[in-house]
C-alpha cells in the first residue's frame, strides 16, 4: 500500500467533526441516548443520588432513578466517512447548569430530549438555545407506559417555532437516535445557509 493512501487507492479522507449537545430535564434519557449510539465507550460522569439531594432533585416520574450526570456525557459517532459527531450530554439538574455555557462553546446544534410525562422539564433547555441562537431539534423520548400525543399537540404545548423540528424517538435504539442526530445536523446546516443568505442580501 502506498503511504498515505487507503487500500482502495484513494487518499484518506479527513473527516469534518461537529459538536452536538444533548440537553433536557433530569432523567429524560440523555445518558442513554449517548450510550446507545456512541461507537466508543462513552465517558460518563454519573454519581449516586443521595438523601442530601432529595430536597432539590425532583424525582417525580423517575422514582427508580438512582444516579445523575454531574458534569457531562461524551460519545462519538461516525455518520459518514467524512462526517463525525462528538456528542456532549449536559447535566439536567438546575444546580449543574453552570456547565452549560462551557459545553455549548463551538456547538453546531443541540438535541433537546423531552418526556411527555414532564414536558415542563425541557423548557429551560429550549429557552437556553433560543436565547443563544443555537439551532436545536426536539426529540420526544417515547418511554414505555407514557401517554402518546400527536406531534402537533406537543409542539403547541412547548410553544415551538414552526422551523424547529420535532421527532419521536427511542433513546435506547441506535437507529432511532441516528435519525435524530441526522435531523439536527440538517436543521443546523439549513439555518446556517438561511443566515448567510440574509447577511448577503
Amino acid at each position: 500500500m502506498i503511504l498515505g493512501r487507503s487500500e482502495s487507492g484513494k487518499p484518506p479522507v479527513e473527516p469534518l467533526t461537529l459538536k452536538i449537545l444533548v440537553a433536557g430535564g433530569f432523567g429524560v434519557g440523555k445518558t442513554t441516548l449517548v450510550g446507545a449510539v456512541s461507537e466508543i465507550r462513552p465517558l460518563r460522569t454519573e454519581e449516586l443520588l443521595t438523601e442530601a439531594g432529595r430536597p432539590v432533585d425532583d424525582l417525580s416520574g423517575v422514582e427508580a432513578k438512582n444516579t445523575t450526570t454531574v458534569a457531562m456525557d461524551f460519545g462519538r459517532i461516525t455518520l459518514r466517512e467524512d462526517l463525525v459527531l462528538y456528542l456532549f450530554g449536559t447535566p439536567g439538574q438546575e444546580r449543574f447548569w453552570f456547565m452549560w455555557d462551557e459545553l455549548a462553546e463551538g456547538a453546531l446544534g443541540a438535541v433537546v430530549l423531552a418526556d411527555t410525562r414532564r414536558l415542563e422539564d425541557c423548557f429551560a433547555a429550549i429557552d437556553y438555545f433560543e436565547r443563544r441562537s443555537i439551532p436545536f431539534l426536539v426529540g420526544v423520548n417515547c418511554f414505555e407506559g407514557a401517554a402518546r400525543y400527536p406531534a402537533d399537540a406537543i409542539r403547541r404545548a412547548l410553544d415551538l417555532d414552526d422551523h424547529v423540528p420535532l421527532l419521536m424517538c427511542d433513546a435506547r435504539e441506535r437507529e432511532s437516535v441516528k435519525e435524530v442526530l441526522v435531523g439536527v445536523v440538517q436543521h443546523a446546516m439549513t439555518q446556517a445557509a438561511r443566515h448567510r443568505r440574509a447577511v448577503t442580501t
